[in-house]
């Protein structure tokens, strides 16, 4: 018989691509933002001010809001409205205007996490009116979700960067209103 490590083993010299991609979605999208780097993450911070900049089209996310009192911060939680159902989540890293990551969950009826995903900006100014914004991303799949990780990279990916896209765009614009 063969030891459940050595068989994990065998498994990812056999399966590689198999046995690192499925279950873990990561990815990067970078873009350049003509805006301060305090008003970029003011923006990015501003849960239910998502809404006045997220795209209309191409987007699974419907609406957002923060279902916690007072100003956004580390533990602030939040709904998001998706054309897939209701996705609870929290903000998990708060360092303005440097760093800020968000959790998001989707789970069963029965309580079990299906999904689960780290959505994170880092910011960096350039000069004092331009942002290169990073925008590093992890989504966890569990269960027979993993299975289907292929596929959701393909649409977080798009997601992800239709994000972006329109975080530059809603300075470009709006202009650098705050």
């Amino acid at each position: 018989m063969v030891s459940s490590a050595r068989g994990a083993a065998l498994t990812a010299a056999r399966f590689p691509a198999i046995v690192t991609l499925v279950g873990i979605v990561e990815f990067e999208v970078v873009r350049t933002i003509g805006a301060p780097m305090e008003q970029v993450f003011a923006r990015l911070a501003d849960i239910e001010g998502h809404n006045d900049w997220m795209p209309q089209k191409g987007s699974i996310l419907r609406r957002t809001q923060q279902t916690s009192p007072g100003e956004p911060a580390l533990g602030t939680t939040y709904l998001d409205e998706t054309s897939l159902g209701p996705t609870p989540g929290e903000v998990v890293e708060f360092n303005p205007p440097h760093r800020l990551v968000y959790h998001w969950w989707d789970h069963s009826k029965a309580g079990k996490v299906r999904l689960e995903g780290w959505p994170g900006y880092t910011l960096e100014a350039t000069d004092p009116s331009t942002t290169v914004v990073r925008h590093h991303a992890i989504i966890h799949t569990h269960g027979l979700y993993r299975f289907a990780s292929p596929l959701l990279r393909r649409i977080a990916a798009k997601e992800r960067t239709a994000t972006m896209d329109a975080l530059k765009l809603s300075f470009e614009s709006h202009g650098n209103r705050e």
